[in-house]
């Protein structure tokens, strides 16, 4: 079973997949190397970067995210601040600190390889770490794939006929399916939120999951204060930041709200254009369940806890934890990845995941909440990831905008039935994921196809 903090976990930006994975399997690769004894004995490192990652990794800063990794950074606990001055002093210095405590010569054109045309078997998001002793001895090589959301596996977890597989560990309520979690939701008059709490009290006490969540808000809410307050521009394409002054011109003009209802999803679009322009500048997010889809589920929780009074602990939990039985499903079943299924893997599941959260918390049954999230991720089958110059903010800051307030919708759909509806969740994730299979590559996030081919750009590089 997938954790929901294994779904909701902090990180920076622009990308899940390409700056957080990245920067974890750089640490990782690292931490082998001390565990083996051989950081002492490298005088180089070789890190290839394949596929998507190549494609777009300036872009996404994954080329930057190696080095922070490579230096010991963590995503959840890097001084964002301190970042810039970091990246400066590797390249004007051509050195590297591995893991903070030993240096080596580093050059990113010779020793961090982009390889756009090549692709490793298991996932566009590949990566091959060498290490070299000063006779140019190979001492370690690892591969591994950043796979969506964060995660990020080796090759050996890649190929199951090699893995050592833990000892299983017995949930009390396991499901794989949406159809299992409502049987296990009938059979034990339990709502979804109670089956994932009992299932990760394997492994925390209640007390300290709710603590945890509620830290995943504090930092979701923090992201929108922050995106409301900073003016300019995006660093690459010089696109204006919109939300500070989207907020100063709602706060300007709060009568508008007695004679247009409809103000509430401005306030929505507000809430989704703050994150995704604090992710798209390399600012602290939530990972839910990408970074490139990061701001429709704080702009949904936002909805319910500013417009439909669902504000206690109990309602943010309950939220989240309905959203990441969701979204593992998504994970089990299909892919969270752009670079896998396209953009309906990113904000197709979160656009359900909110859904489906929503629609818990409103009251919503086992069943309505199932059909909240099918609802949202069926209109967004297909959905392309297509960023333009490799930056996730064309199509991708109004796309997460336009998203939540399709959640909310899909979620008020669903509490206006009973729960029966002809397309089940695991038939419309079977059909995302057959979709995605199916769809071109120029259309899974390498800046390829569609708008990033119609609108060309002379750089893709980000300059911040």
């Amino acid at each position: 079973m997938i954790s929901v903090f294994d779904l909701f976990n902090i990180g920076i930006g622009p990308s899940s997949s390409h700056t957080v994975g990245p920067m974890r399997a750089a640490r990782s690769f690292v931490q082998s190397l001390d565990e083996e004894r051989l950081l002492p004995q490298v005088k180089r490192l070789v890190v290839s970067l394949y596929g998507s990652l190549a494609a777009t990794g300036h872009g996404h800063g994954s080329n930057k995210a190696i080095m922070l990794g490579l230096s010991g950074e963590r995503p959840s606990q890097v001084d964002i601040n301190a970042i810039p001055d970091m990246l400066e002093h590797i390249k004007s210095s051509q050195t590297l600190m591995l893991n903070t405590t030993h240096k080596i010569m580093f050059k990113q054109d010779t020793d961090l390889l982009l390889l756009s045309r090549e692709v490793l078997p298991f996932h566009p998001n590949g990566m091959r770490f060498q290490a070299f002793d000063q006779d140019g001895t190979l001492l370690l090589e690892q591969i591994r794939y950043s796979i969506g959301g964060g995660f990020v596996v080796s090759e050996e977890e890649a190929d199951e006929d090699k893995l050592d597989l833990p000892a299983k560990v017995n949930f009390p309520y396991p499901f794989k399916k949406a159809e299992t979690l409502l049987k296990l939701c009938e059979e034990h008059h339990k709502t979804i939120p109670e089956i994932m709490m009992a299932n990760e009290m394997i492994h925390r006490s209640e007390s300290e999951i709710k603590t945890k969540l509620m830290q995943i808000w504090h930092v979701m809410q923090a992201c929108v204060q922050r995106g409301c307050s900073e003016k300019g521009e995006m660093p690459g394409l010089k696109i204006k930041r919109r939300a500070a002054c989207m907020k100063e011109d709602l706060l300007r003009h709060p009568e508008a709200g007695l004679t247009d209802p409809l103000t509430v999803i401005d306030w929505v679009n507000l809430y989704a254009l703050a994150v995704n322009e604090e992710n798209a500048a390399g600012g602290r997010v939530v990972t839910a369940p990408t970074n490139g889809a990061a701001g429709i589920i704080p702009a949904v929780l936002h909805y319910a806890v500013n417009f439909s009074g669902r504000a206690s602990e109990q309602d943010i939990v309950d939220f989240l934890l309905t959203a990441a039985a969701i979204g593992i499903l998504f994970k089990l079943n299909a892919s969270i990845s752009g670079a896998e299924v396209g953009c309906q893997g990113e904000v197709g599941s979160a656009c359900a995941m909110a859904a489906g959260g929503l629609a818990q918390i409103l009251g919503g049954s086992p069943e309505q909440v199932e059909n909240a999230a099918e609802i949202g991720m069926e209109h967004n089958l297909g959905l392309t990831c297509d960023p333009v110059g490799g930056l996730v903010q064309v199509p991708c800051i109004e796309r997460n905008a336009m998203a939540s307030v399709k959640a909310i919708n899909a979620a008020r759909l669903s509490l206006r039935g009973d729960g029966n509806h002809f397309v089940s969740l695991d038939k419309v994730i079977r059909t995302m994921r057959i979709t995605g299979r199916d769809m071109q590559s120029k259309y899974k996030e390498t800046a390829e196809g569609g708008l990033a081919h119609v609108i060309p750009i002379a750089t893709n590089v980000v300059d911040c």
